[in-house]
């Protein structure tokens, strides 16, 4: 199988590993497929919209998603390295406030499947990094919301080592999930 998917704390979100293929001269494997997607997740998807970033050490992203037109993310890194996040944000399942973490980095070629539903947030570990991720629907300034990435109901272990993380405005202003708008 050229991927694996295994399930985090939050059985949906799912950590893919590809199969990569390597020697001397490099490294070939295949980012996507939407086959190996399906036969590894069971998810069947379309994916409309790809997206990159780049941060610089200590940015802090999140924790974003959309009320309407909700997103599903299948999210990796390119250059450096990260914790990414994802946060279950549907007020009726059991695992609802719950959250997973995993790194992400170019060396260990690892992607995170975050359904619709779900939060997602990452904090850049190495100098800089490079973030990509498809998603299941187009983005929805109007829809976007955000809580607060340091909600304590949340808990979420930041690996910041004391430092305080570089934040967006509209992150830094971010609602505690008590008074967010969440999924039902």
């Amino acid at each position: 199988m050229p991927c694996t998917a295994a399930p985090t704390c939050l059985p949906e979100v799912l950590i893919l590993q590809p199969r990569v293929f390597g020697d001397d001269r490099g490294f070939f494997f295949e980012s996507y497929n939407r086959q190996d997607f399906l036969s590894a997740t069971g998810v069947d998807v379309e994916f409309v919209q790809d997206n990159h970033s780049r941060s610089a050490r200590g940015v802090l992203r999140g924790i974003h998603y959309q009320v309407v037109h909700p997103q599903g993310k299948l999210v990796r890194v390119t250059a450096g390295r990260v914790w990414d996040v994802a946060v279950d944000l549907r007020r009726h399942s059991p695992r609802f406030g719950q959250w997973a973490g995993v790194e992400l980095s170019a060396e260990n070629k690892r992607q995170l499947w975050v359904p619709p539903g779900f939060g997602h947030a990452f904090l850049t570990l190495s100098d800089h990094a490079e973030f990509l991720y498809k998603t299941t629907d187009y983005w929805a300034p109007a829809h976007e919301r955000s809580v607060a990435w340091n909600d304590p109901d949340l808990a979420i272990a930041w690996p910041l080592g004391g430092l305080a993380p570089q934040l967006a405005a509209k992150d830094a202003a971010a609602p505690p999930l008590r008074a967010a708008e969440v999924f039902d």
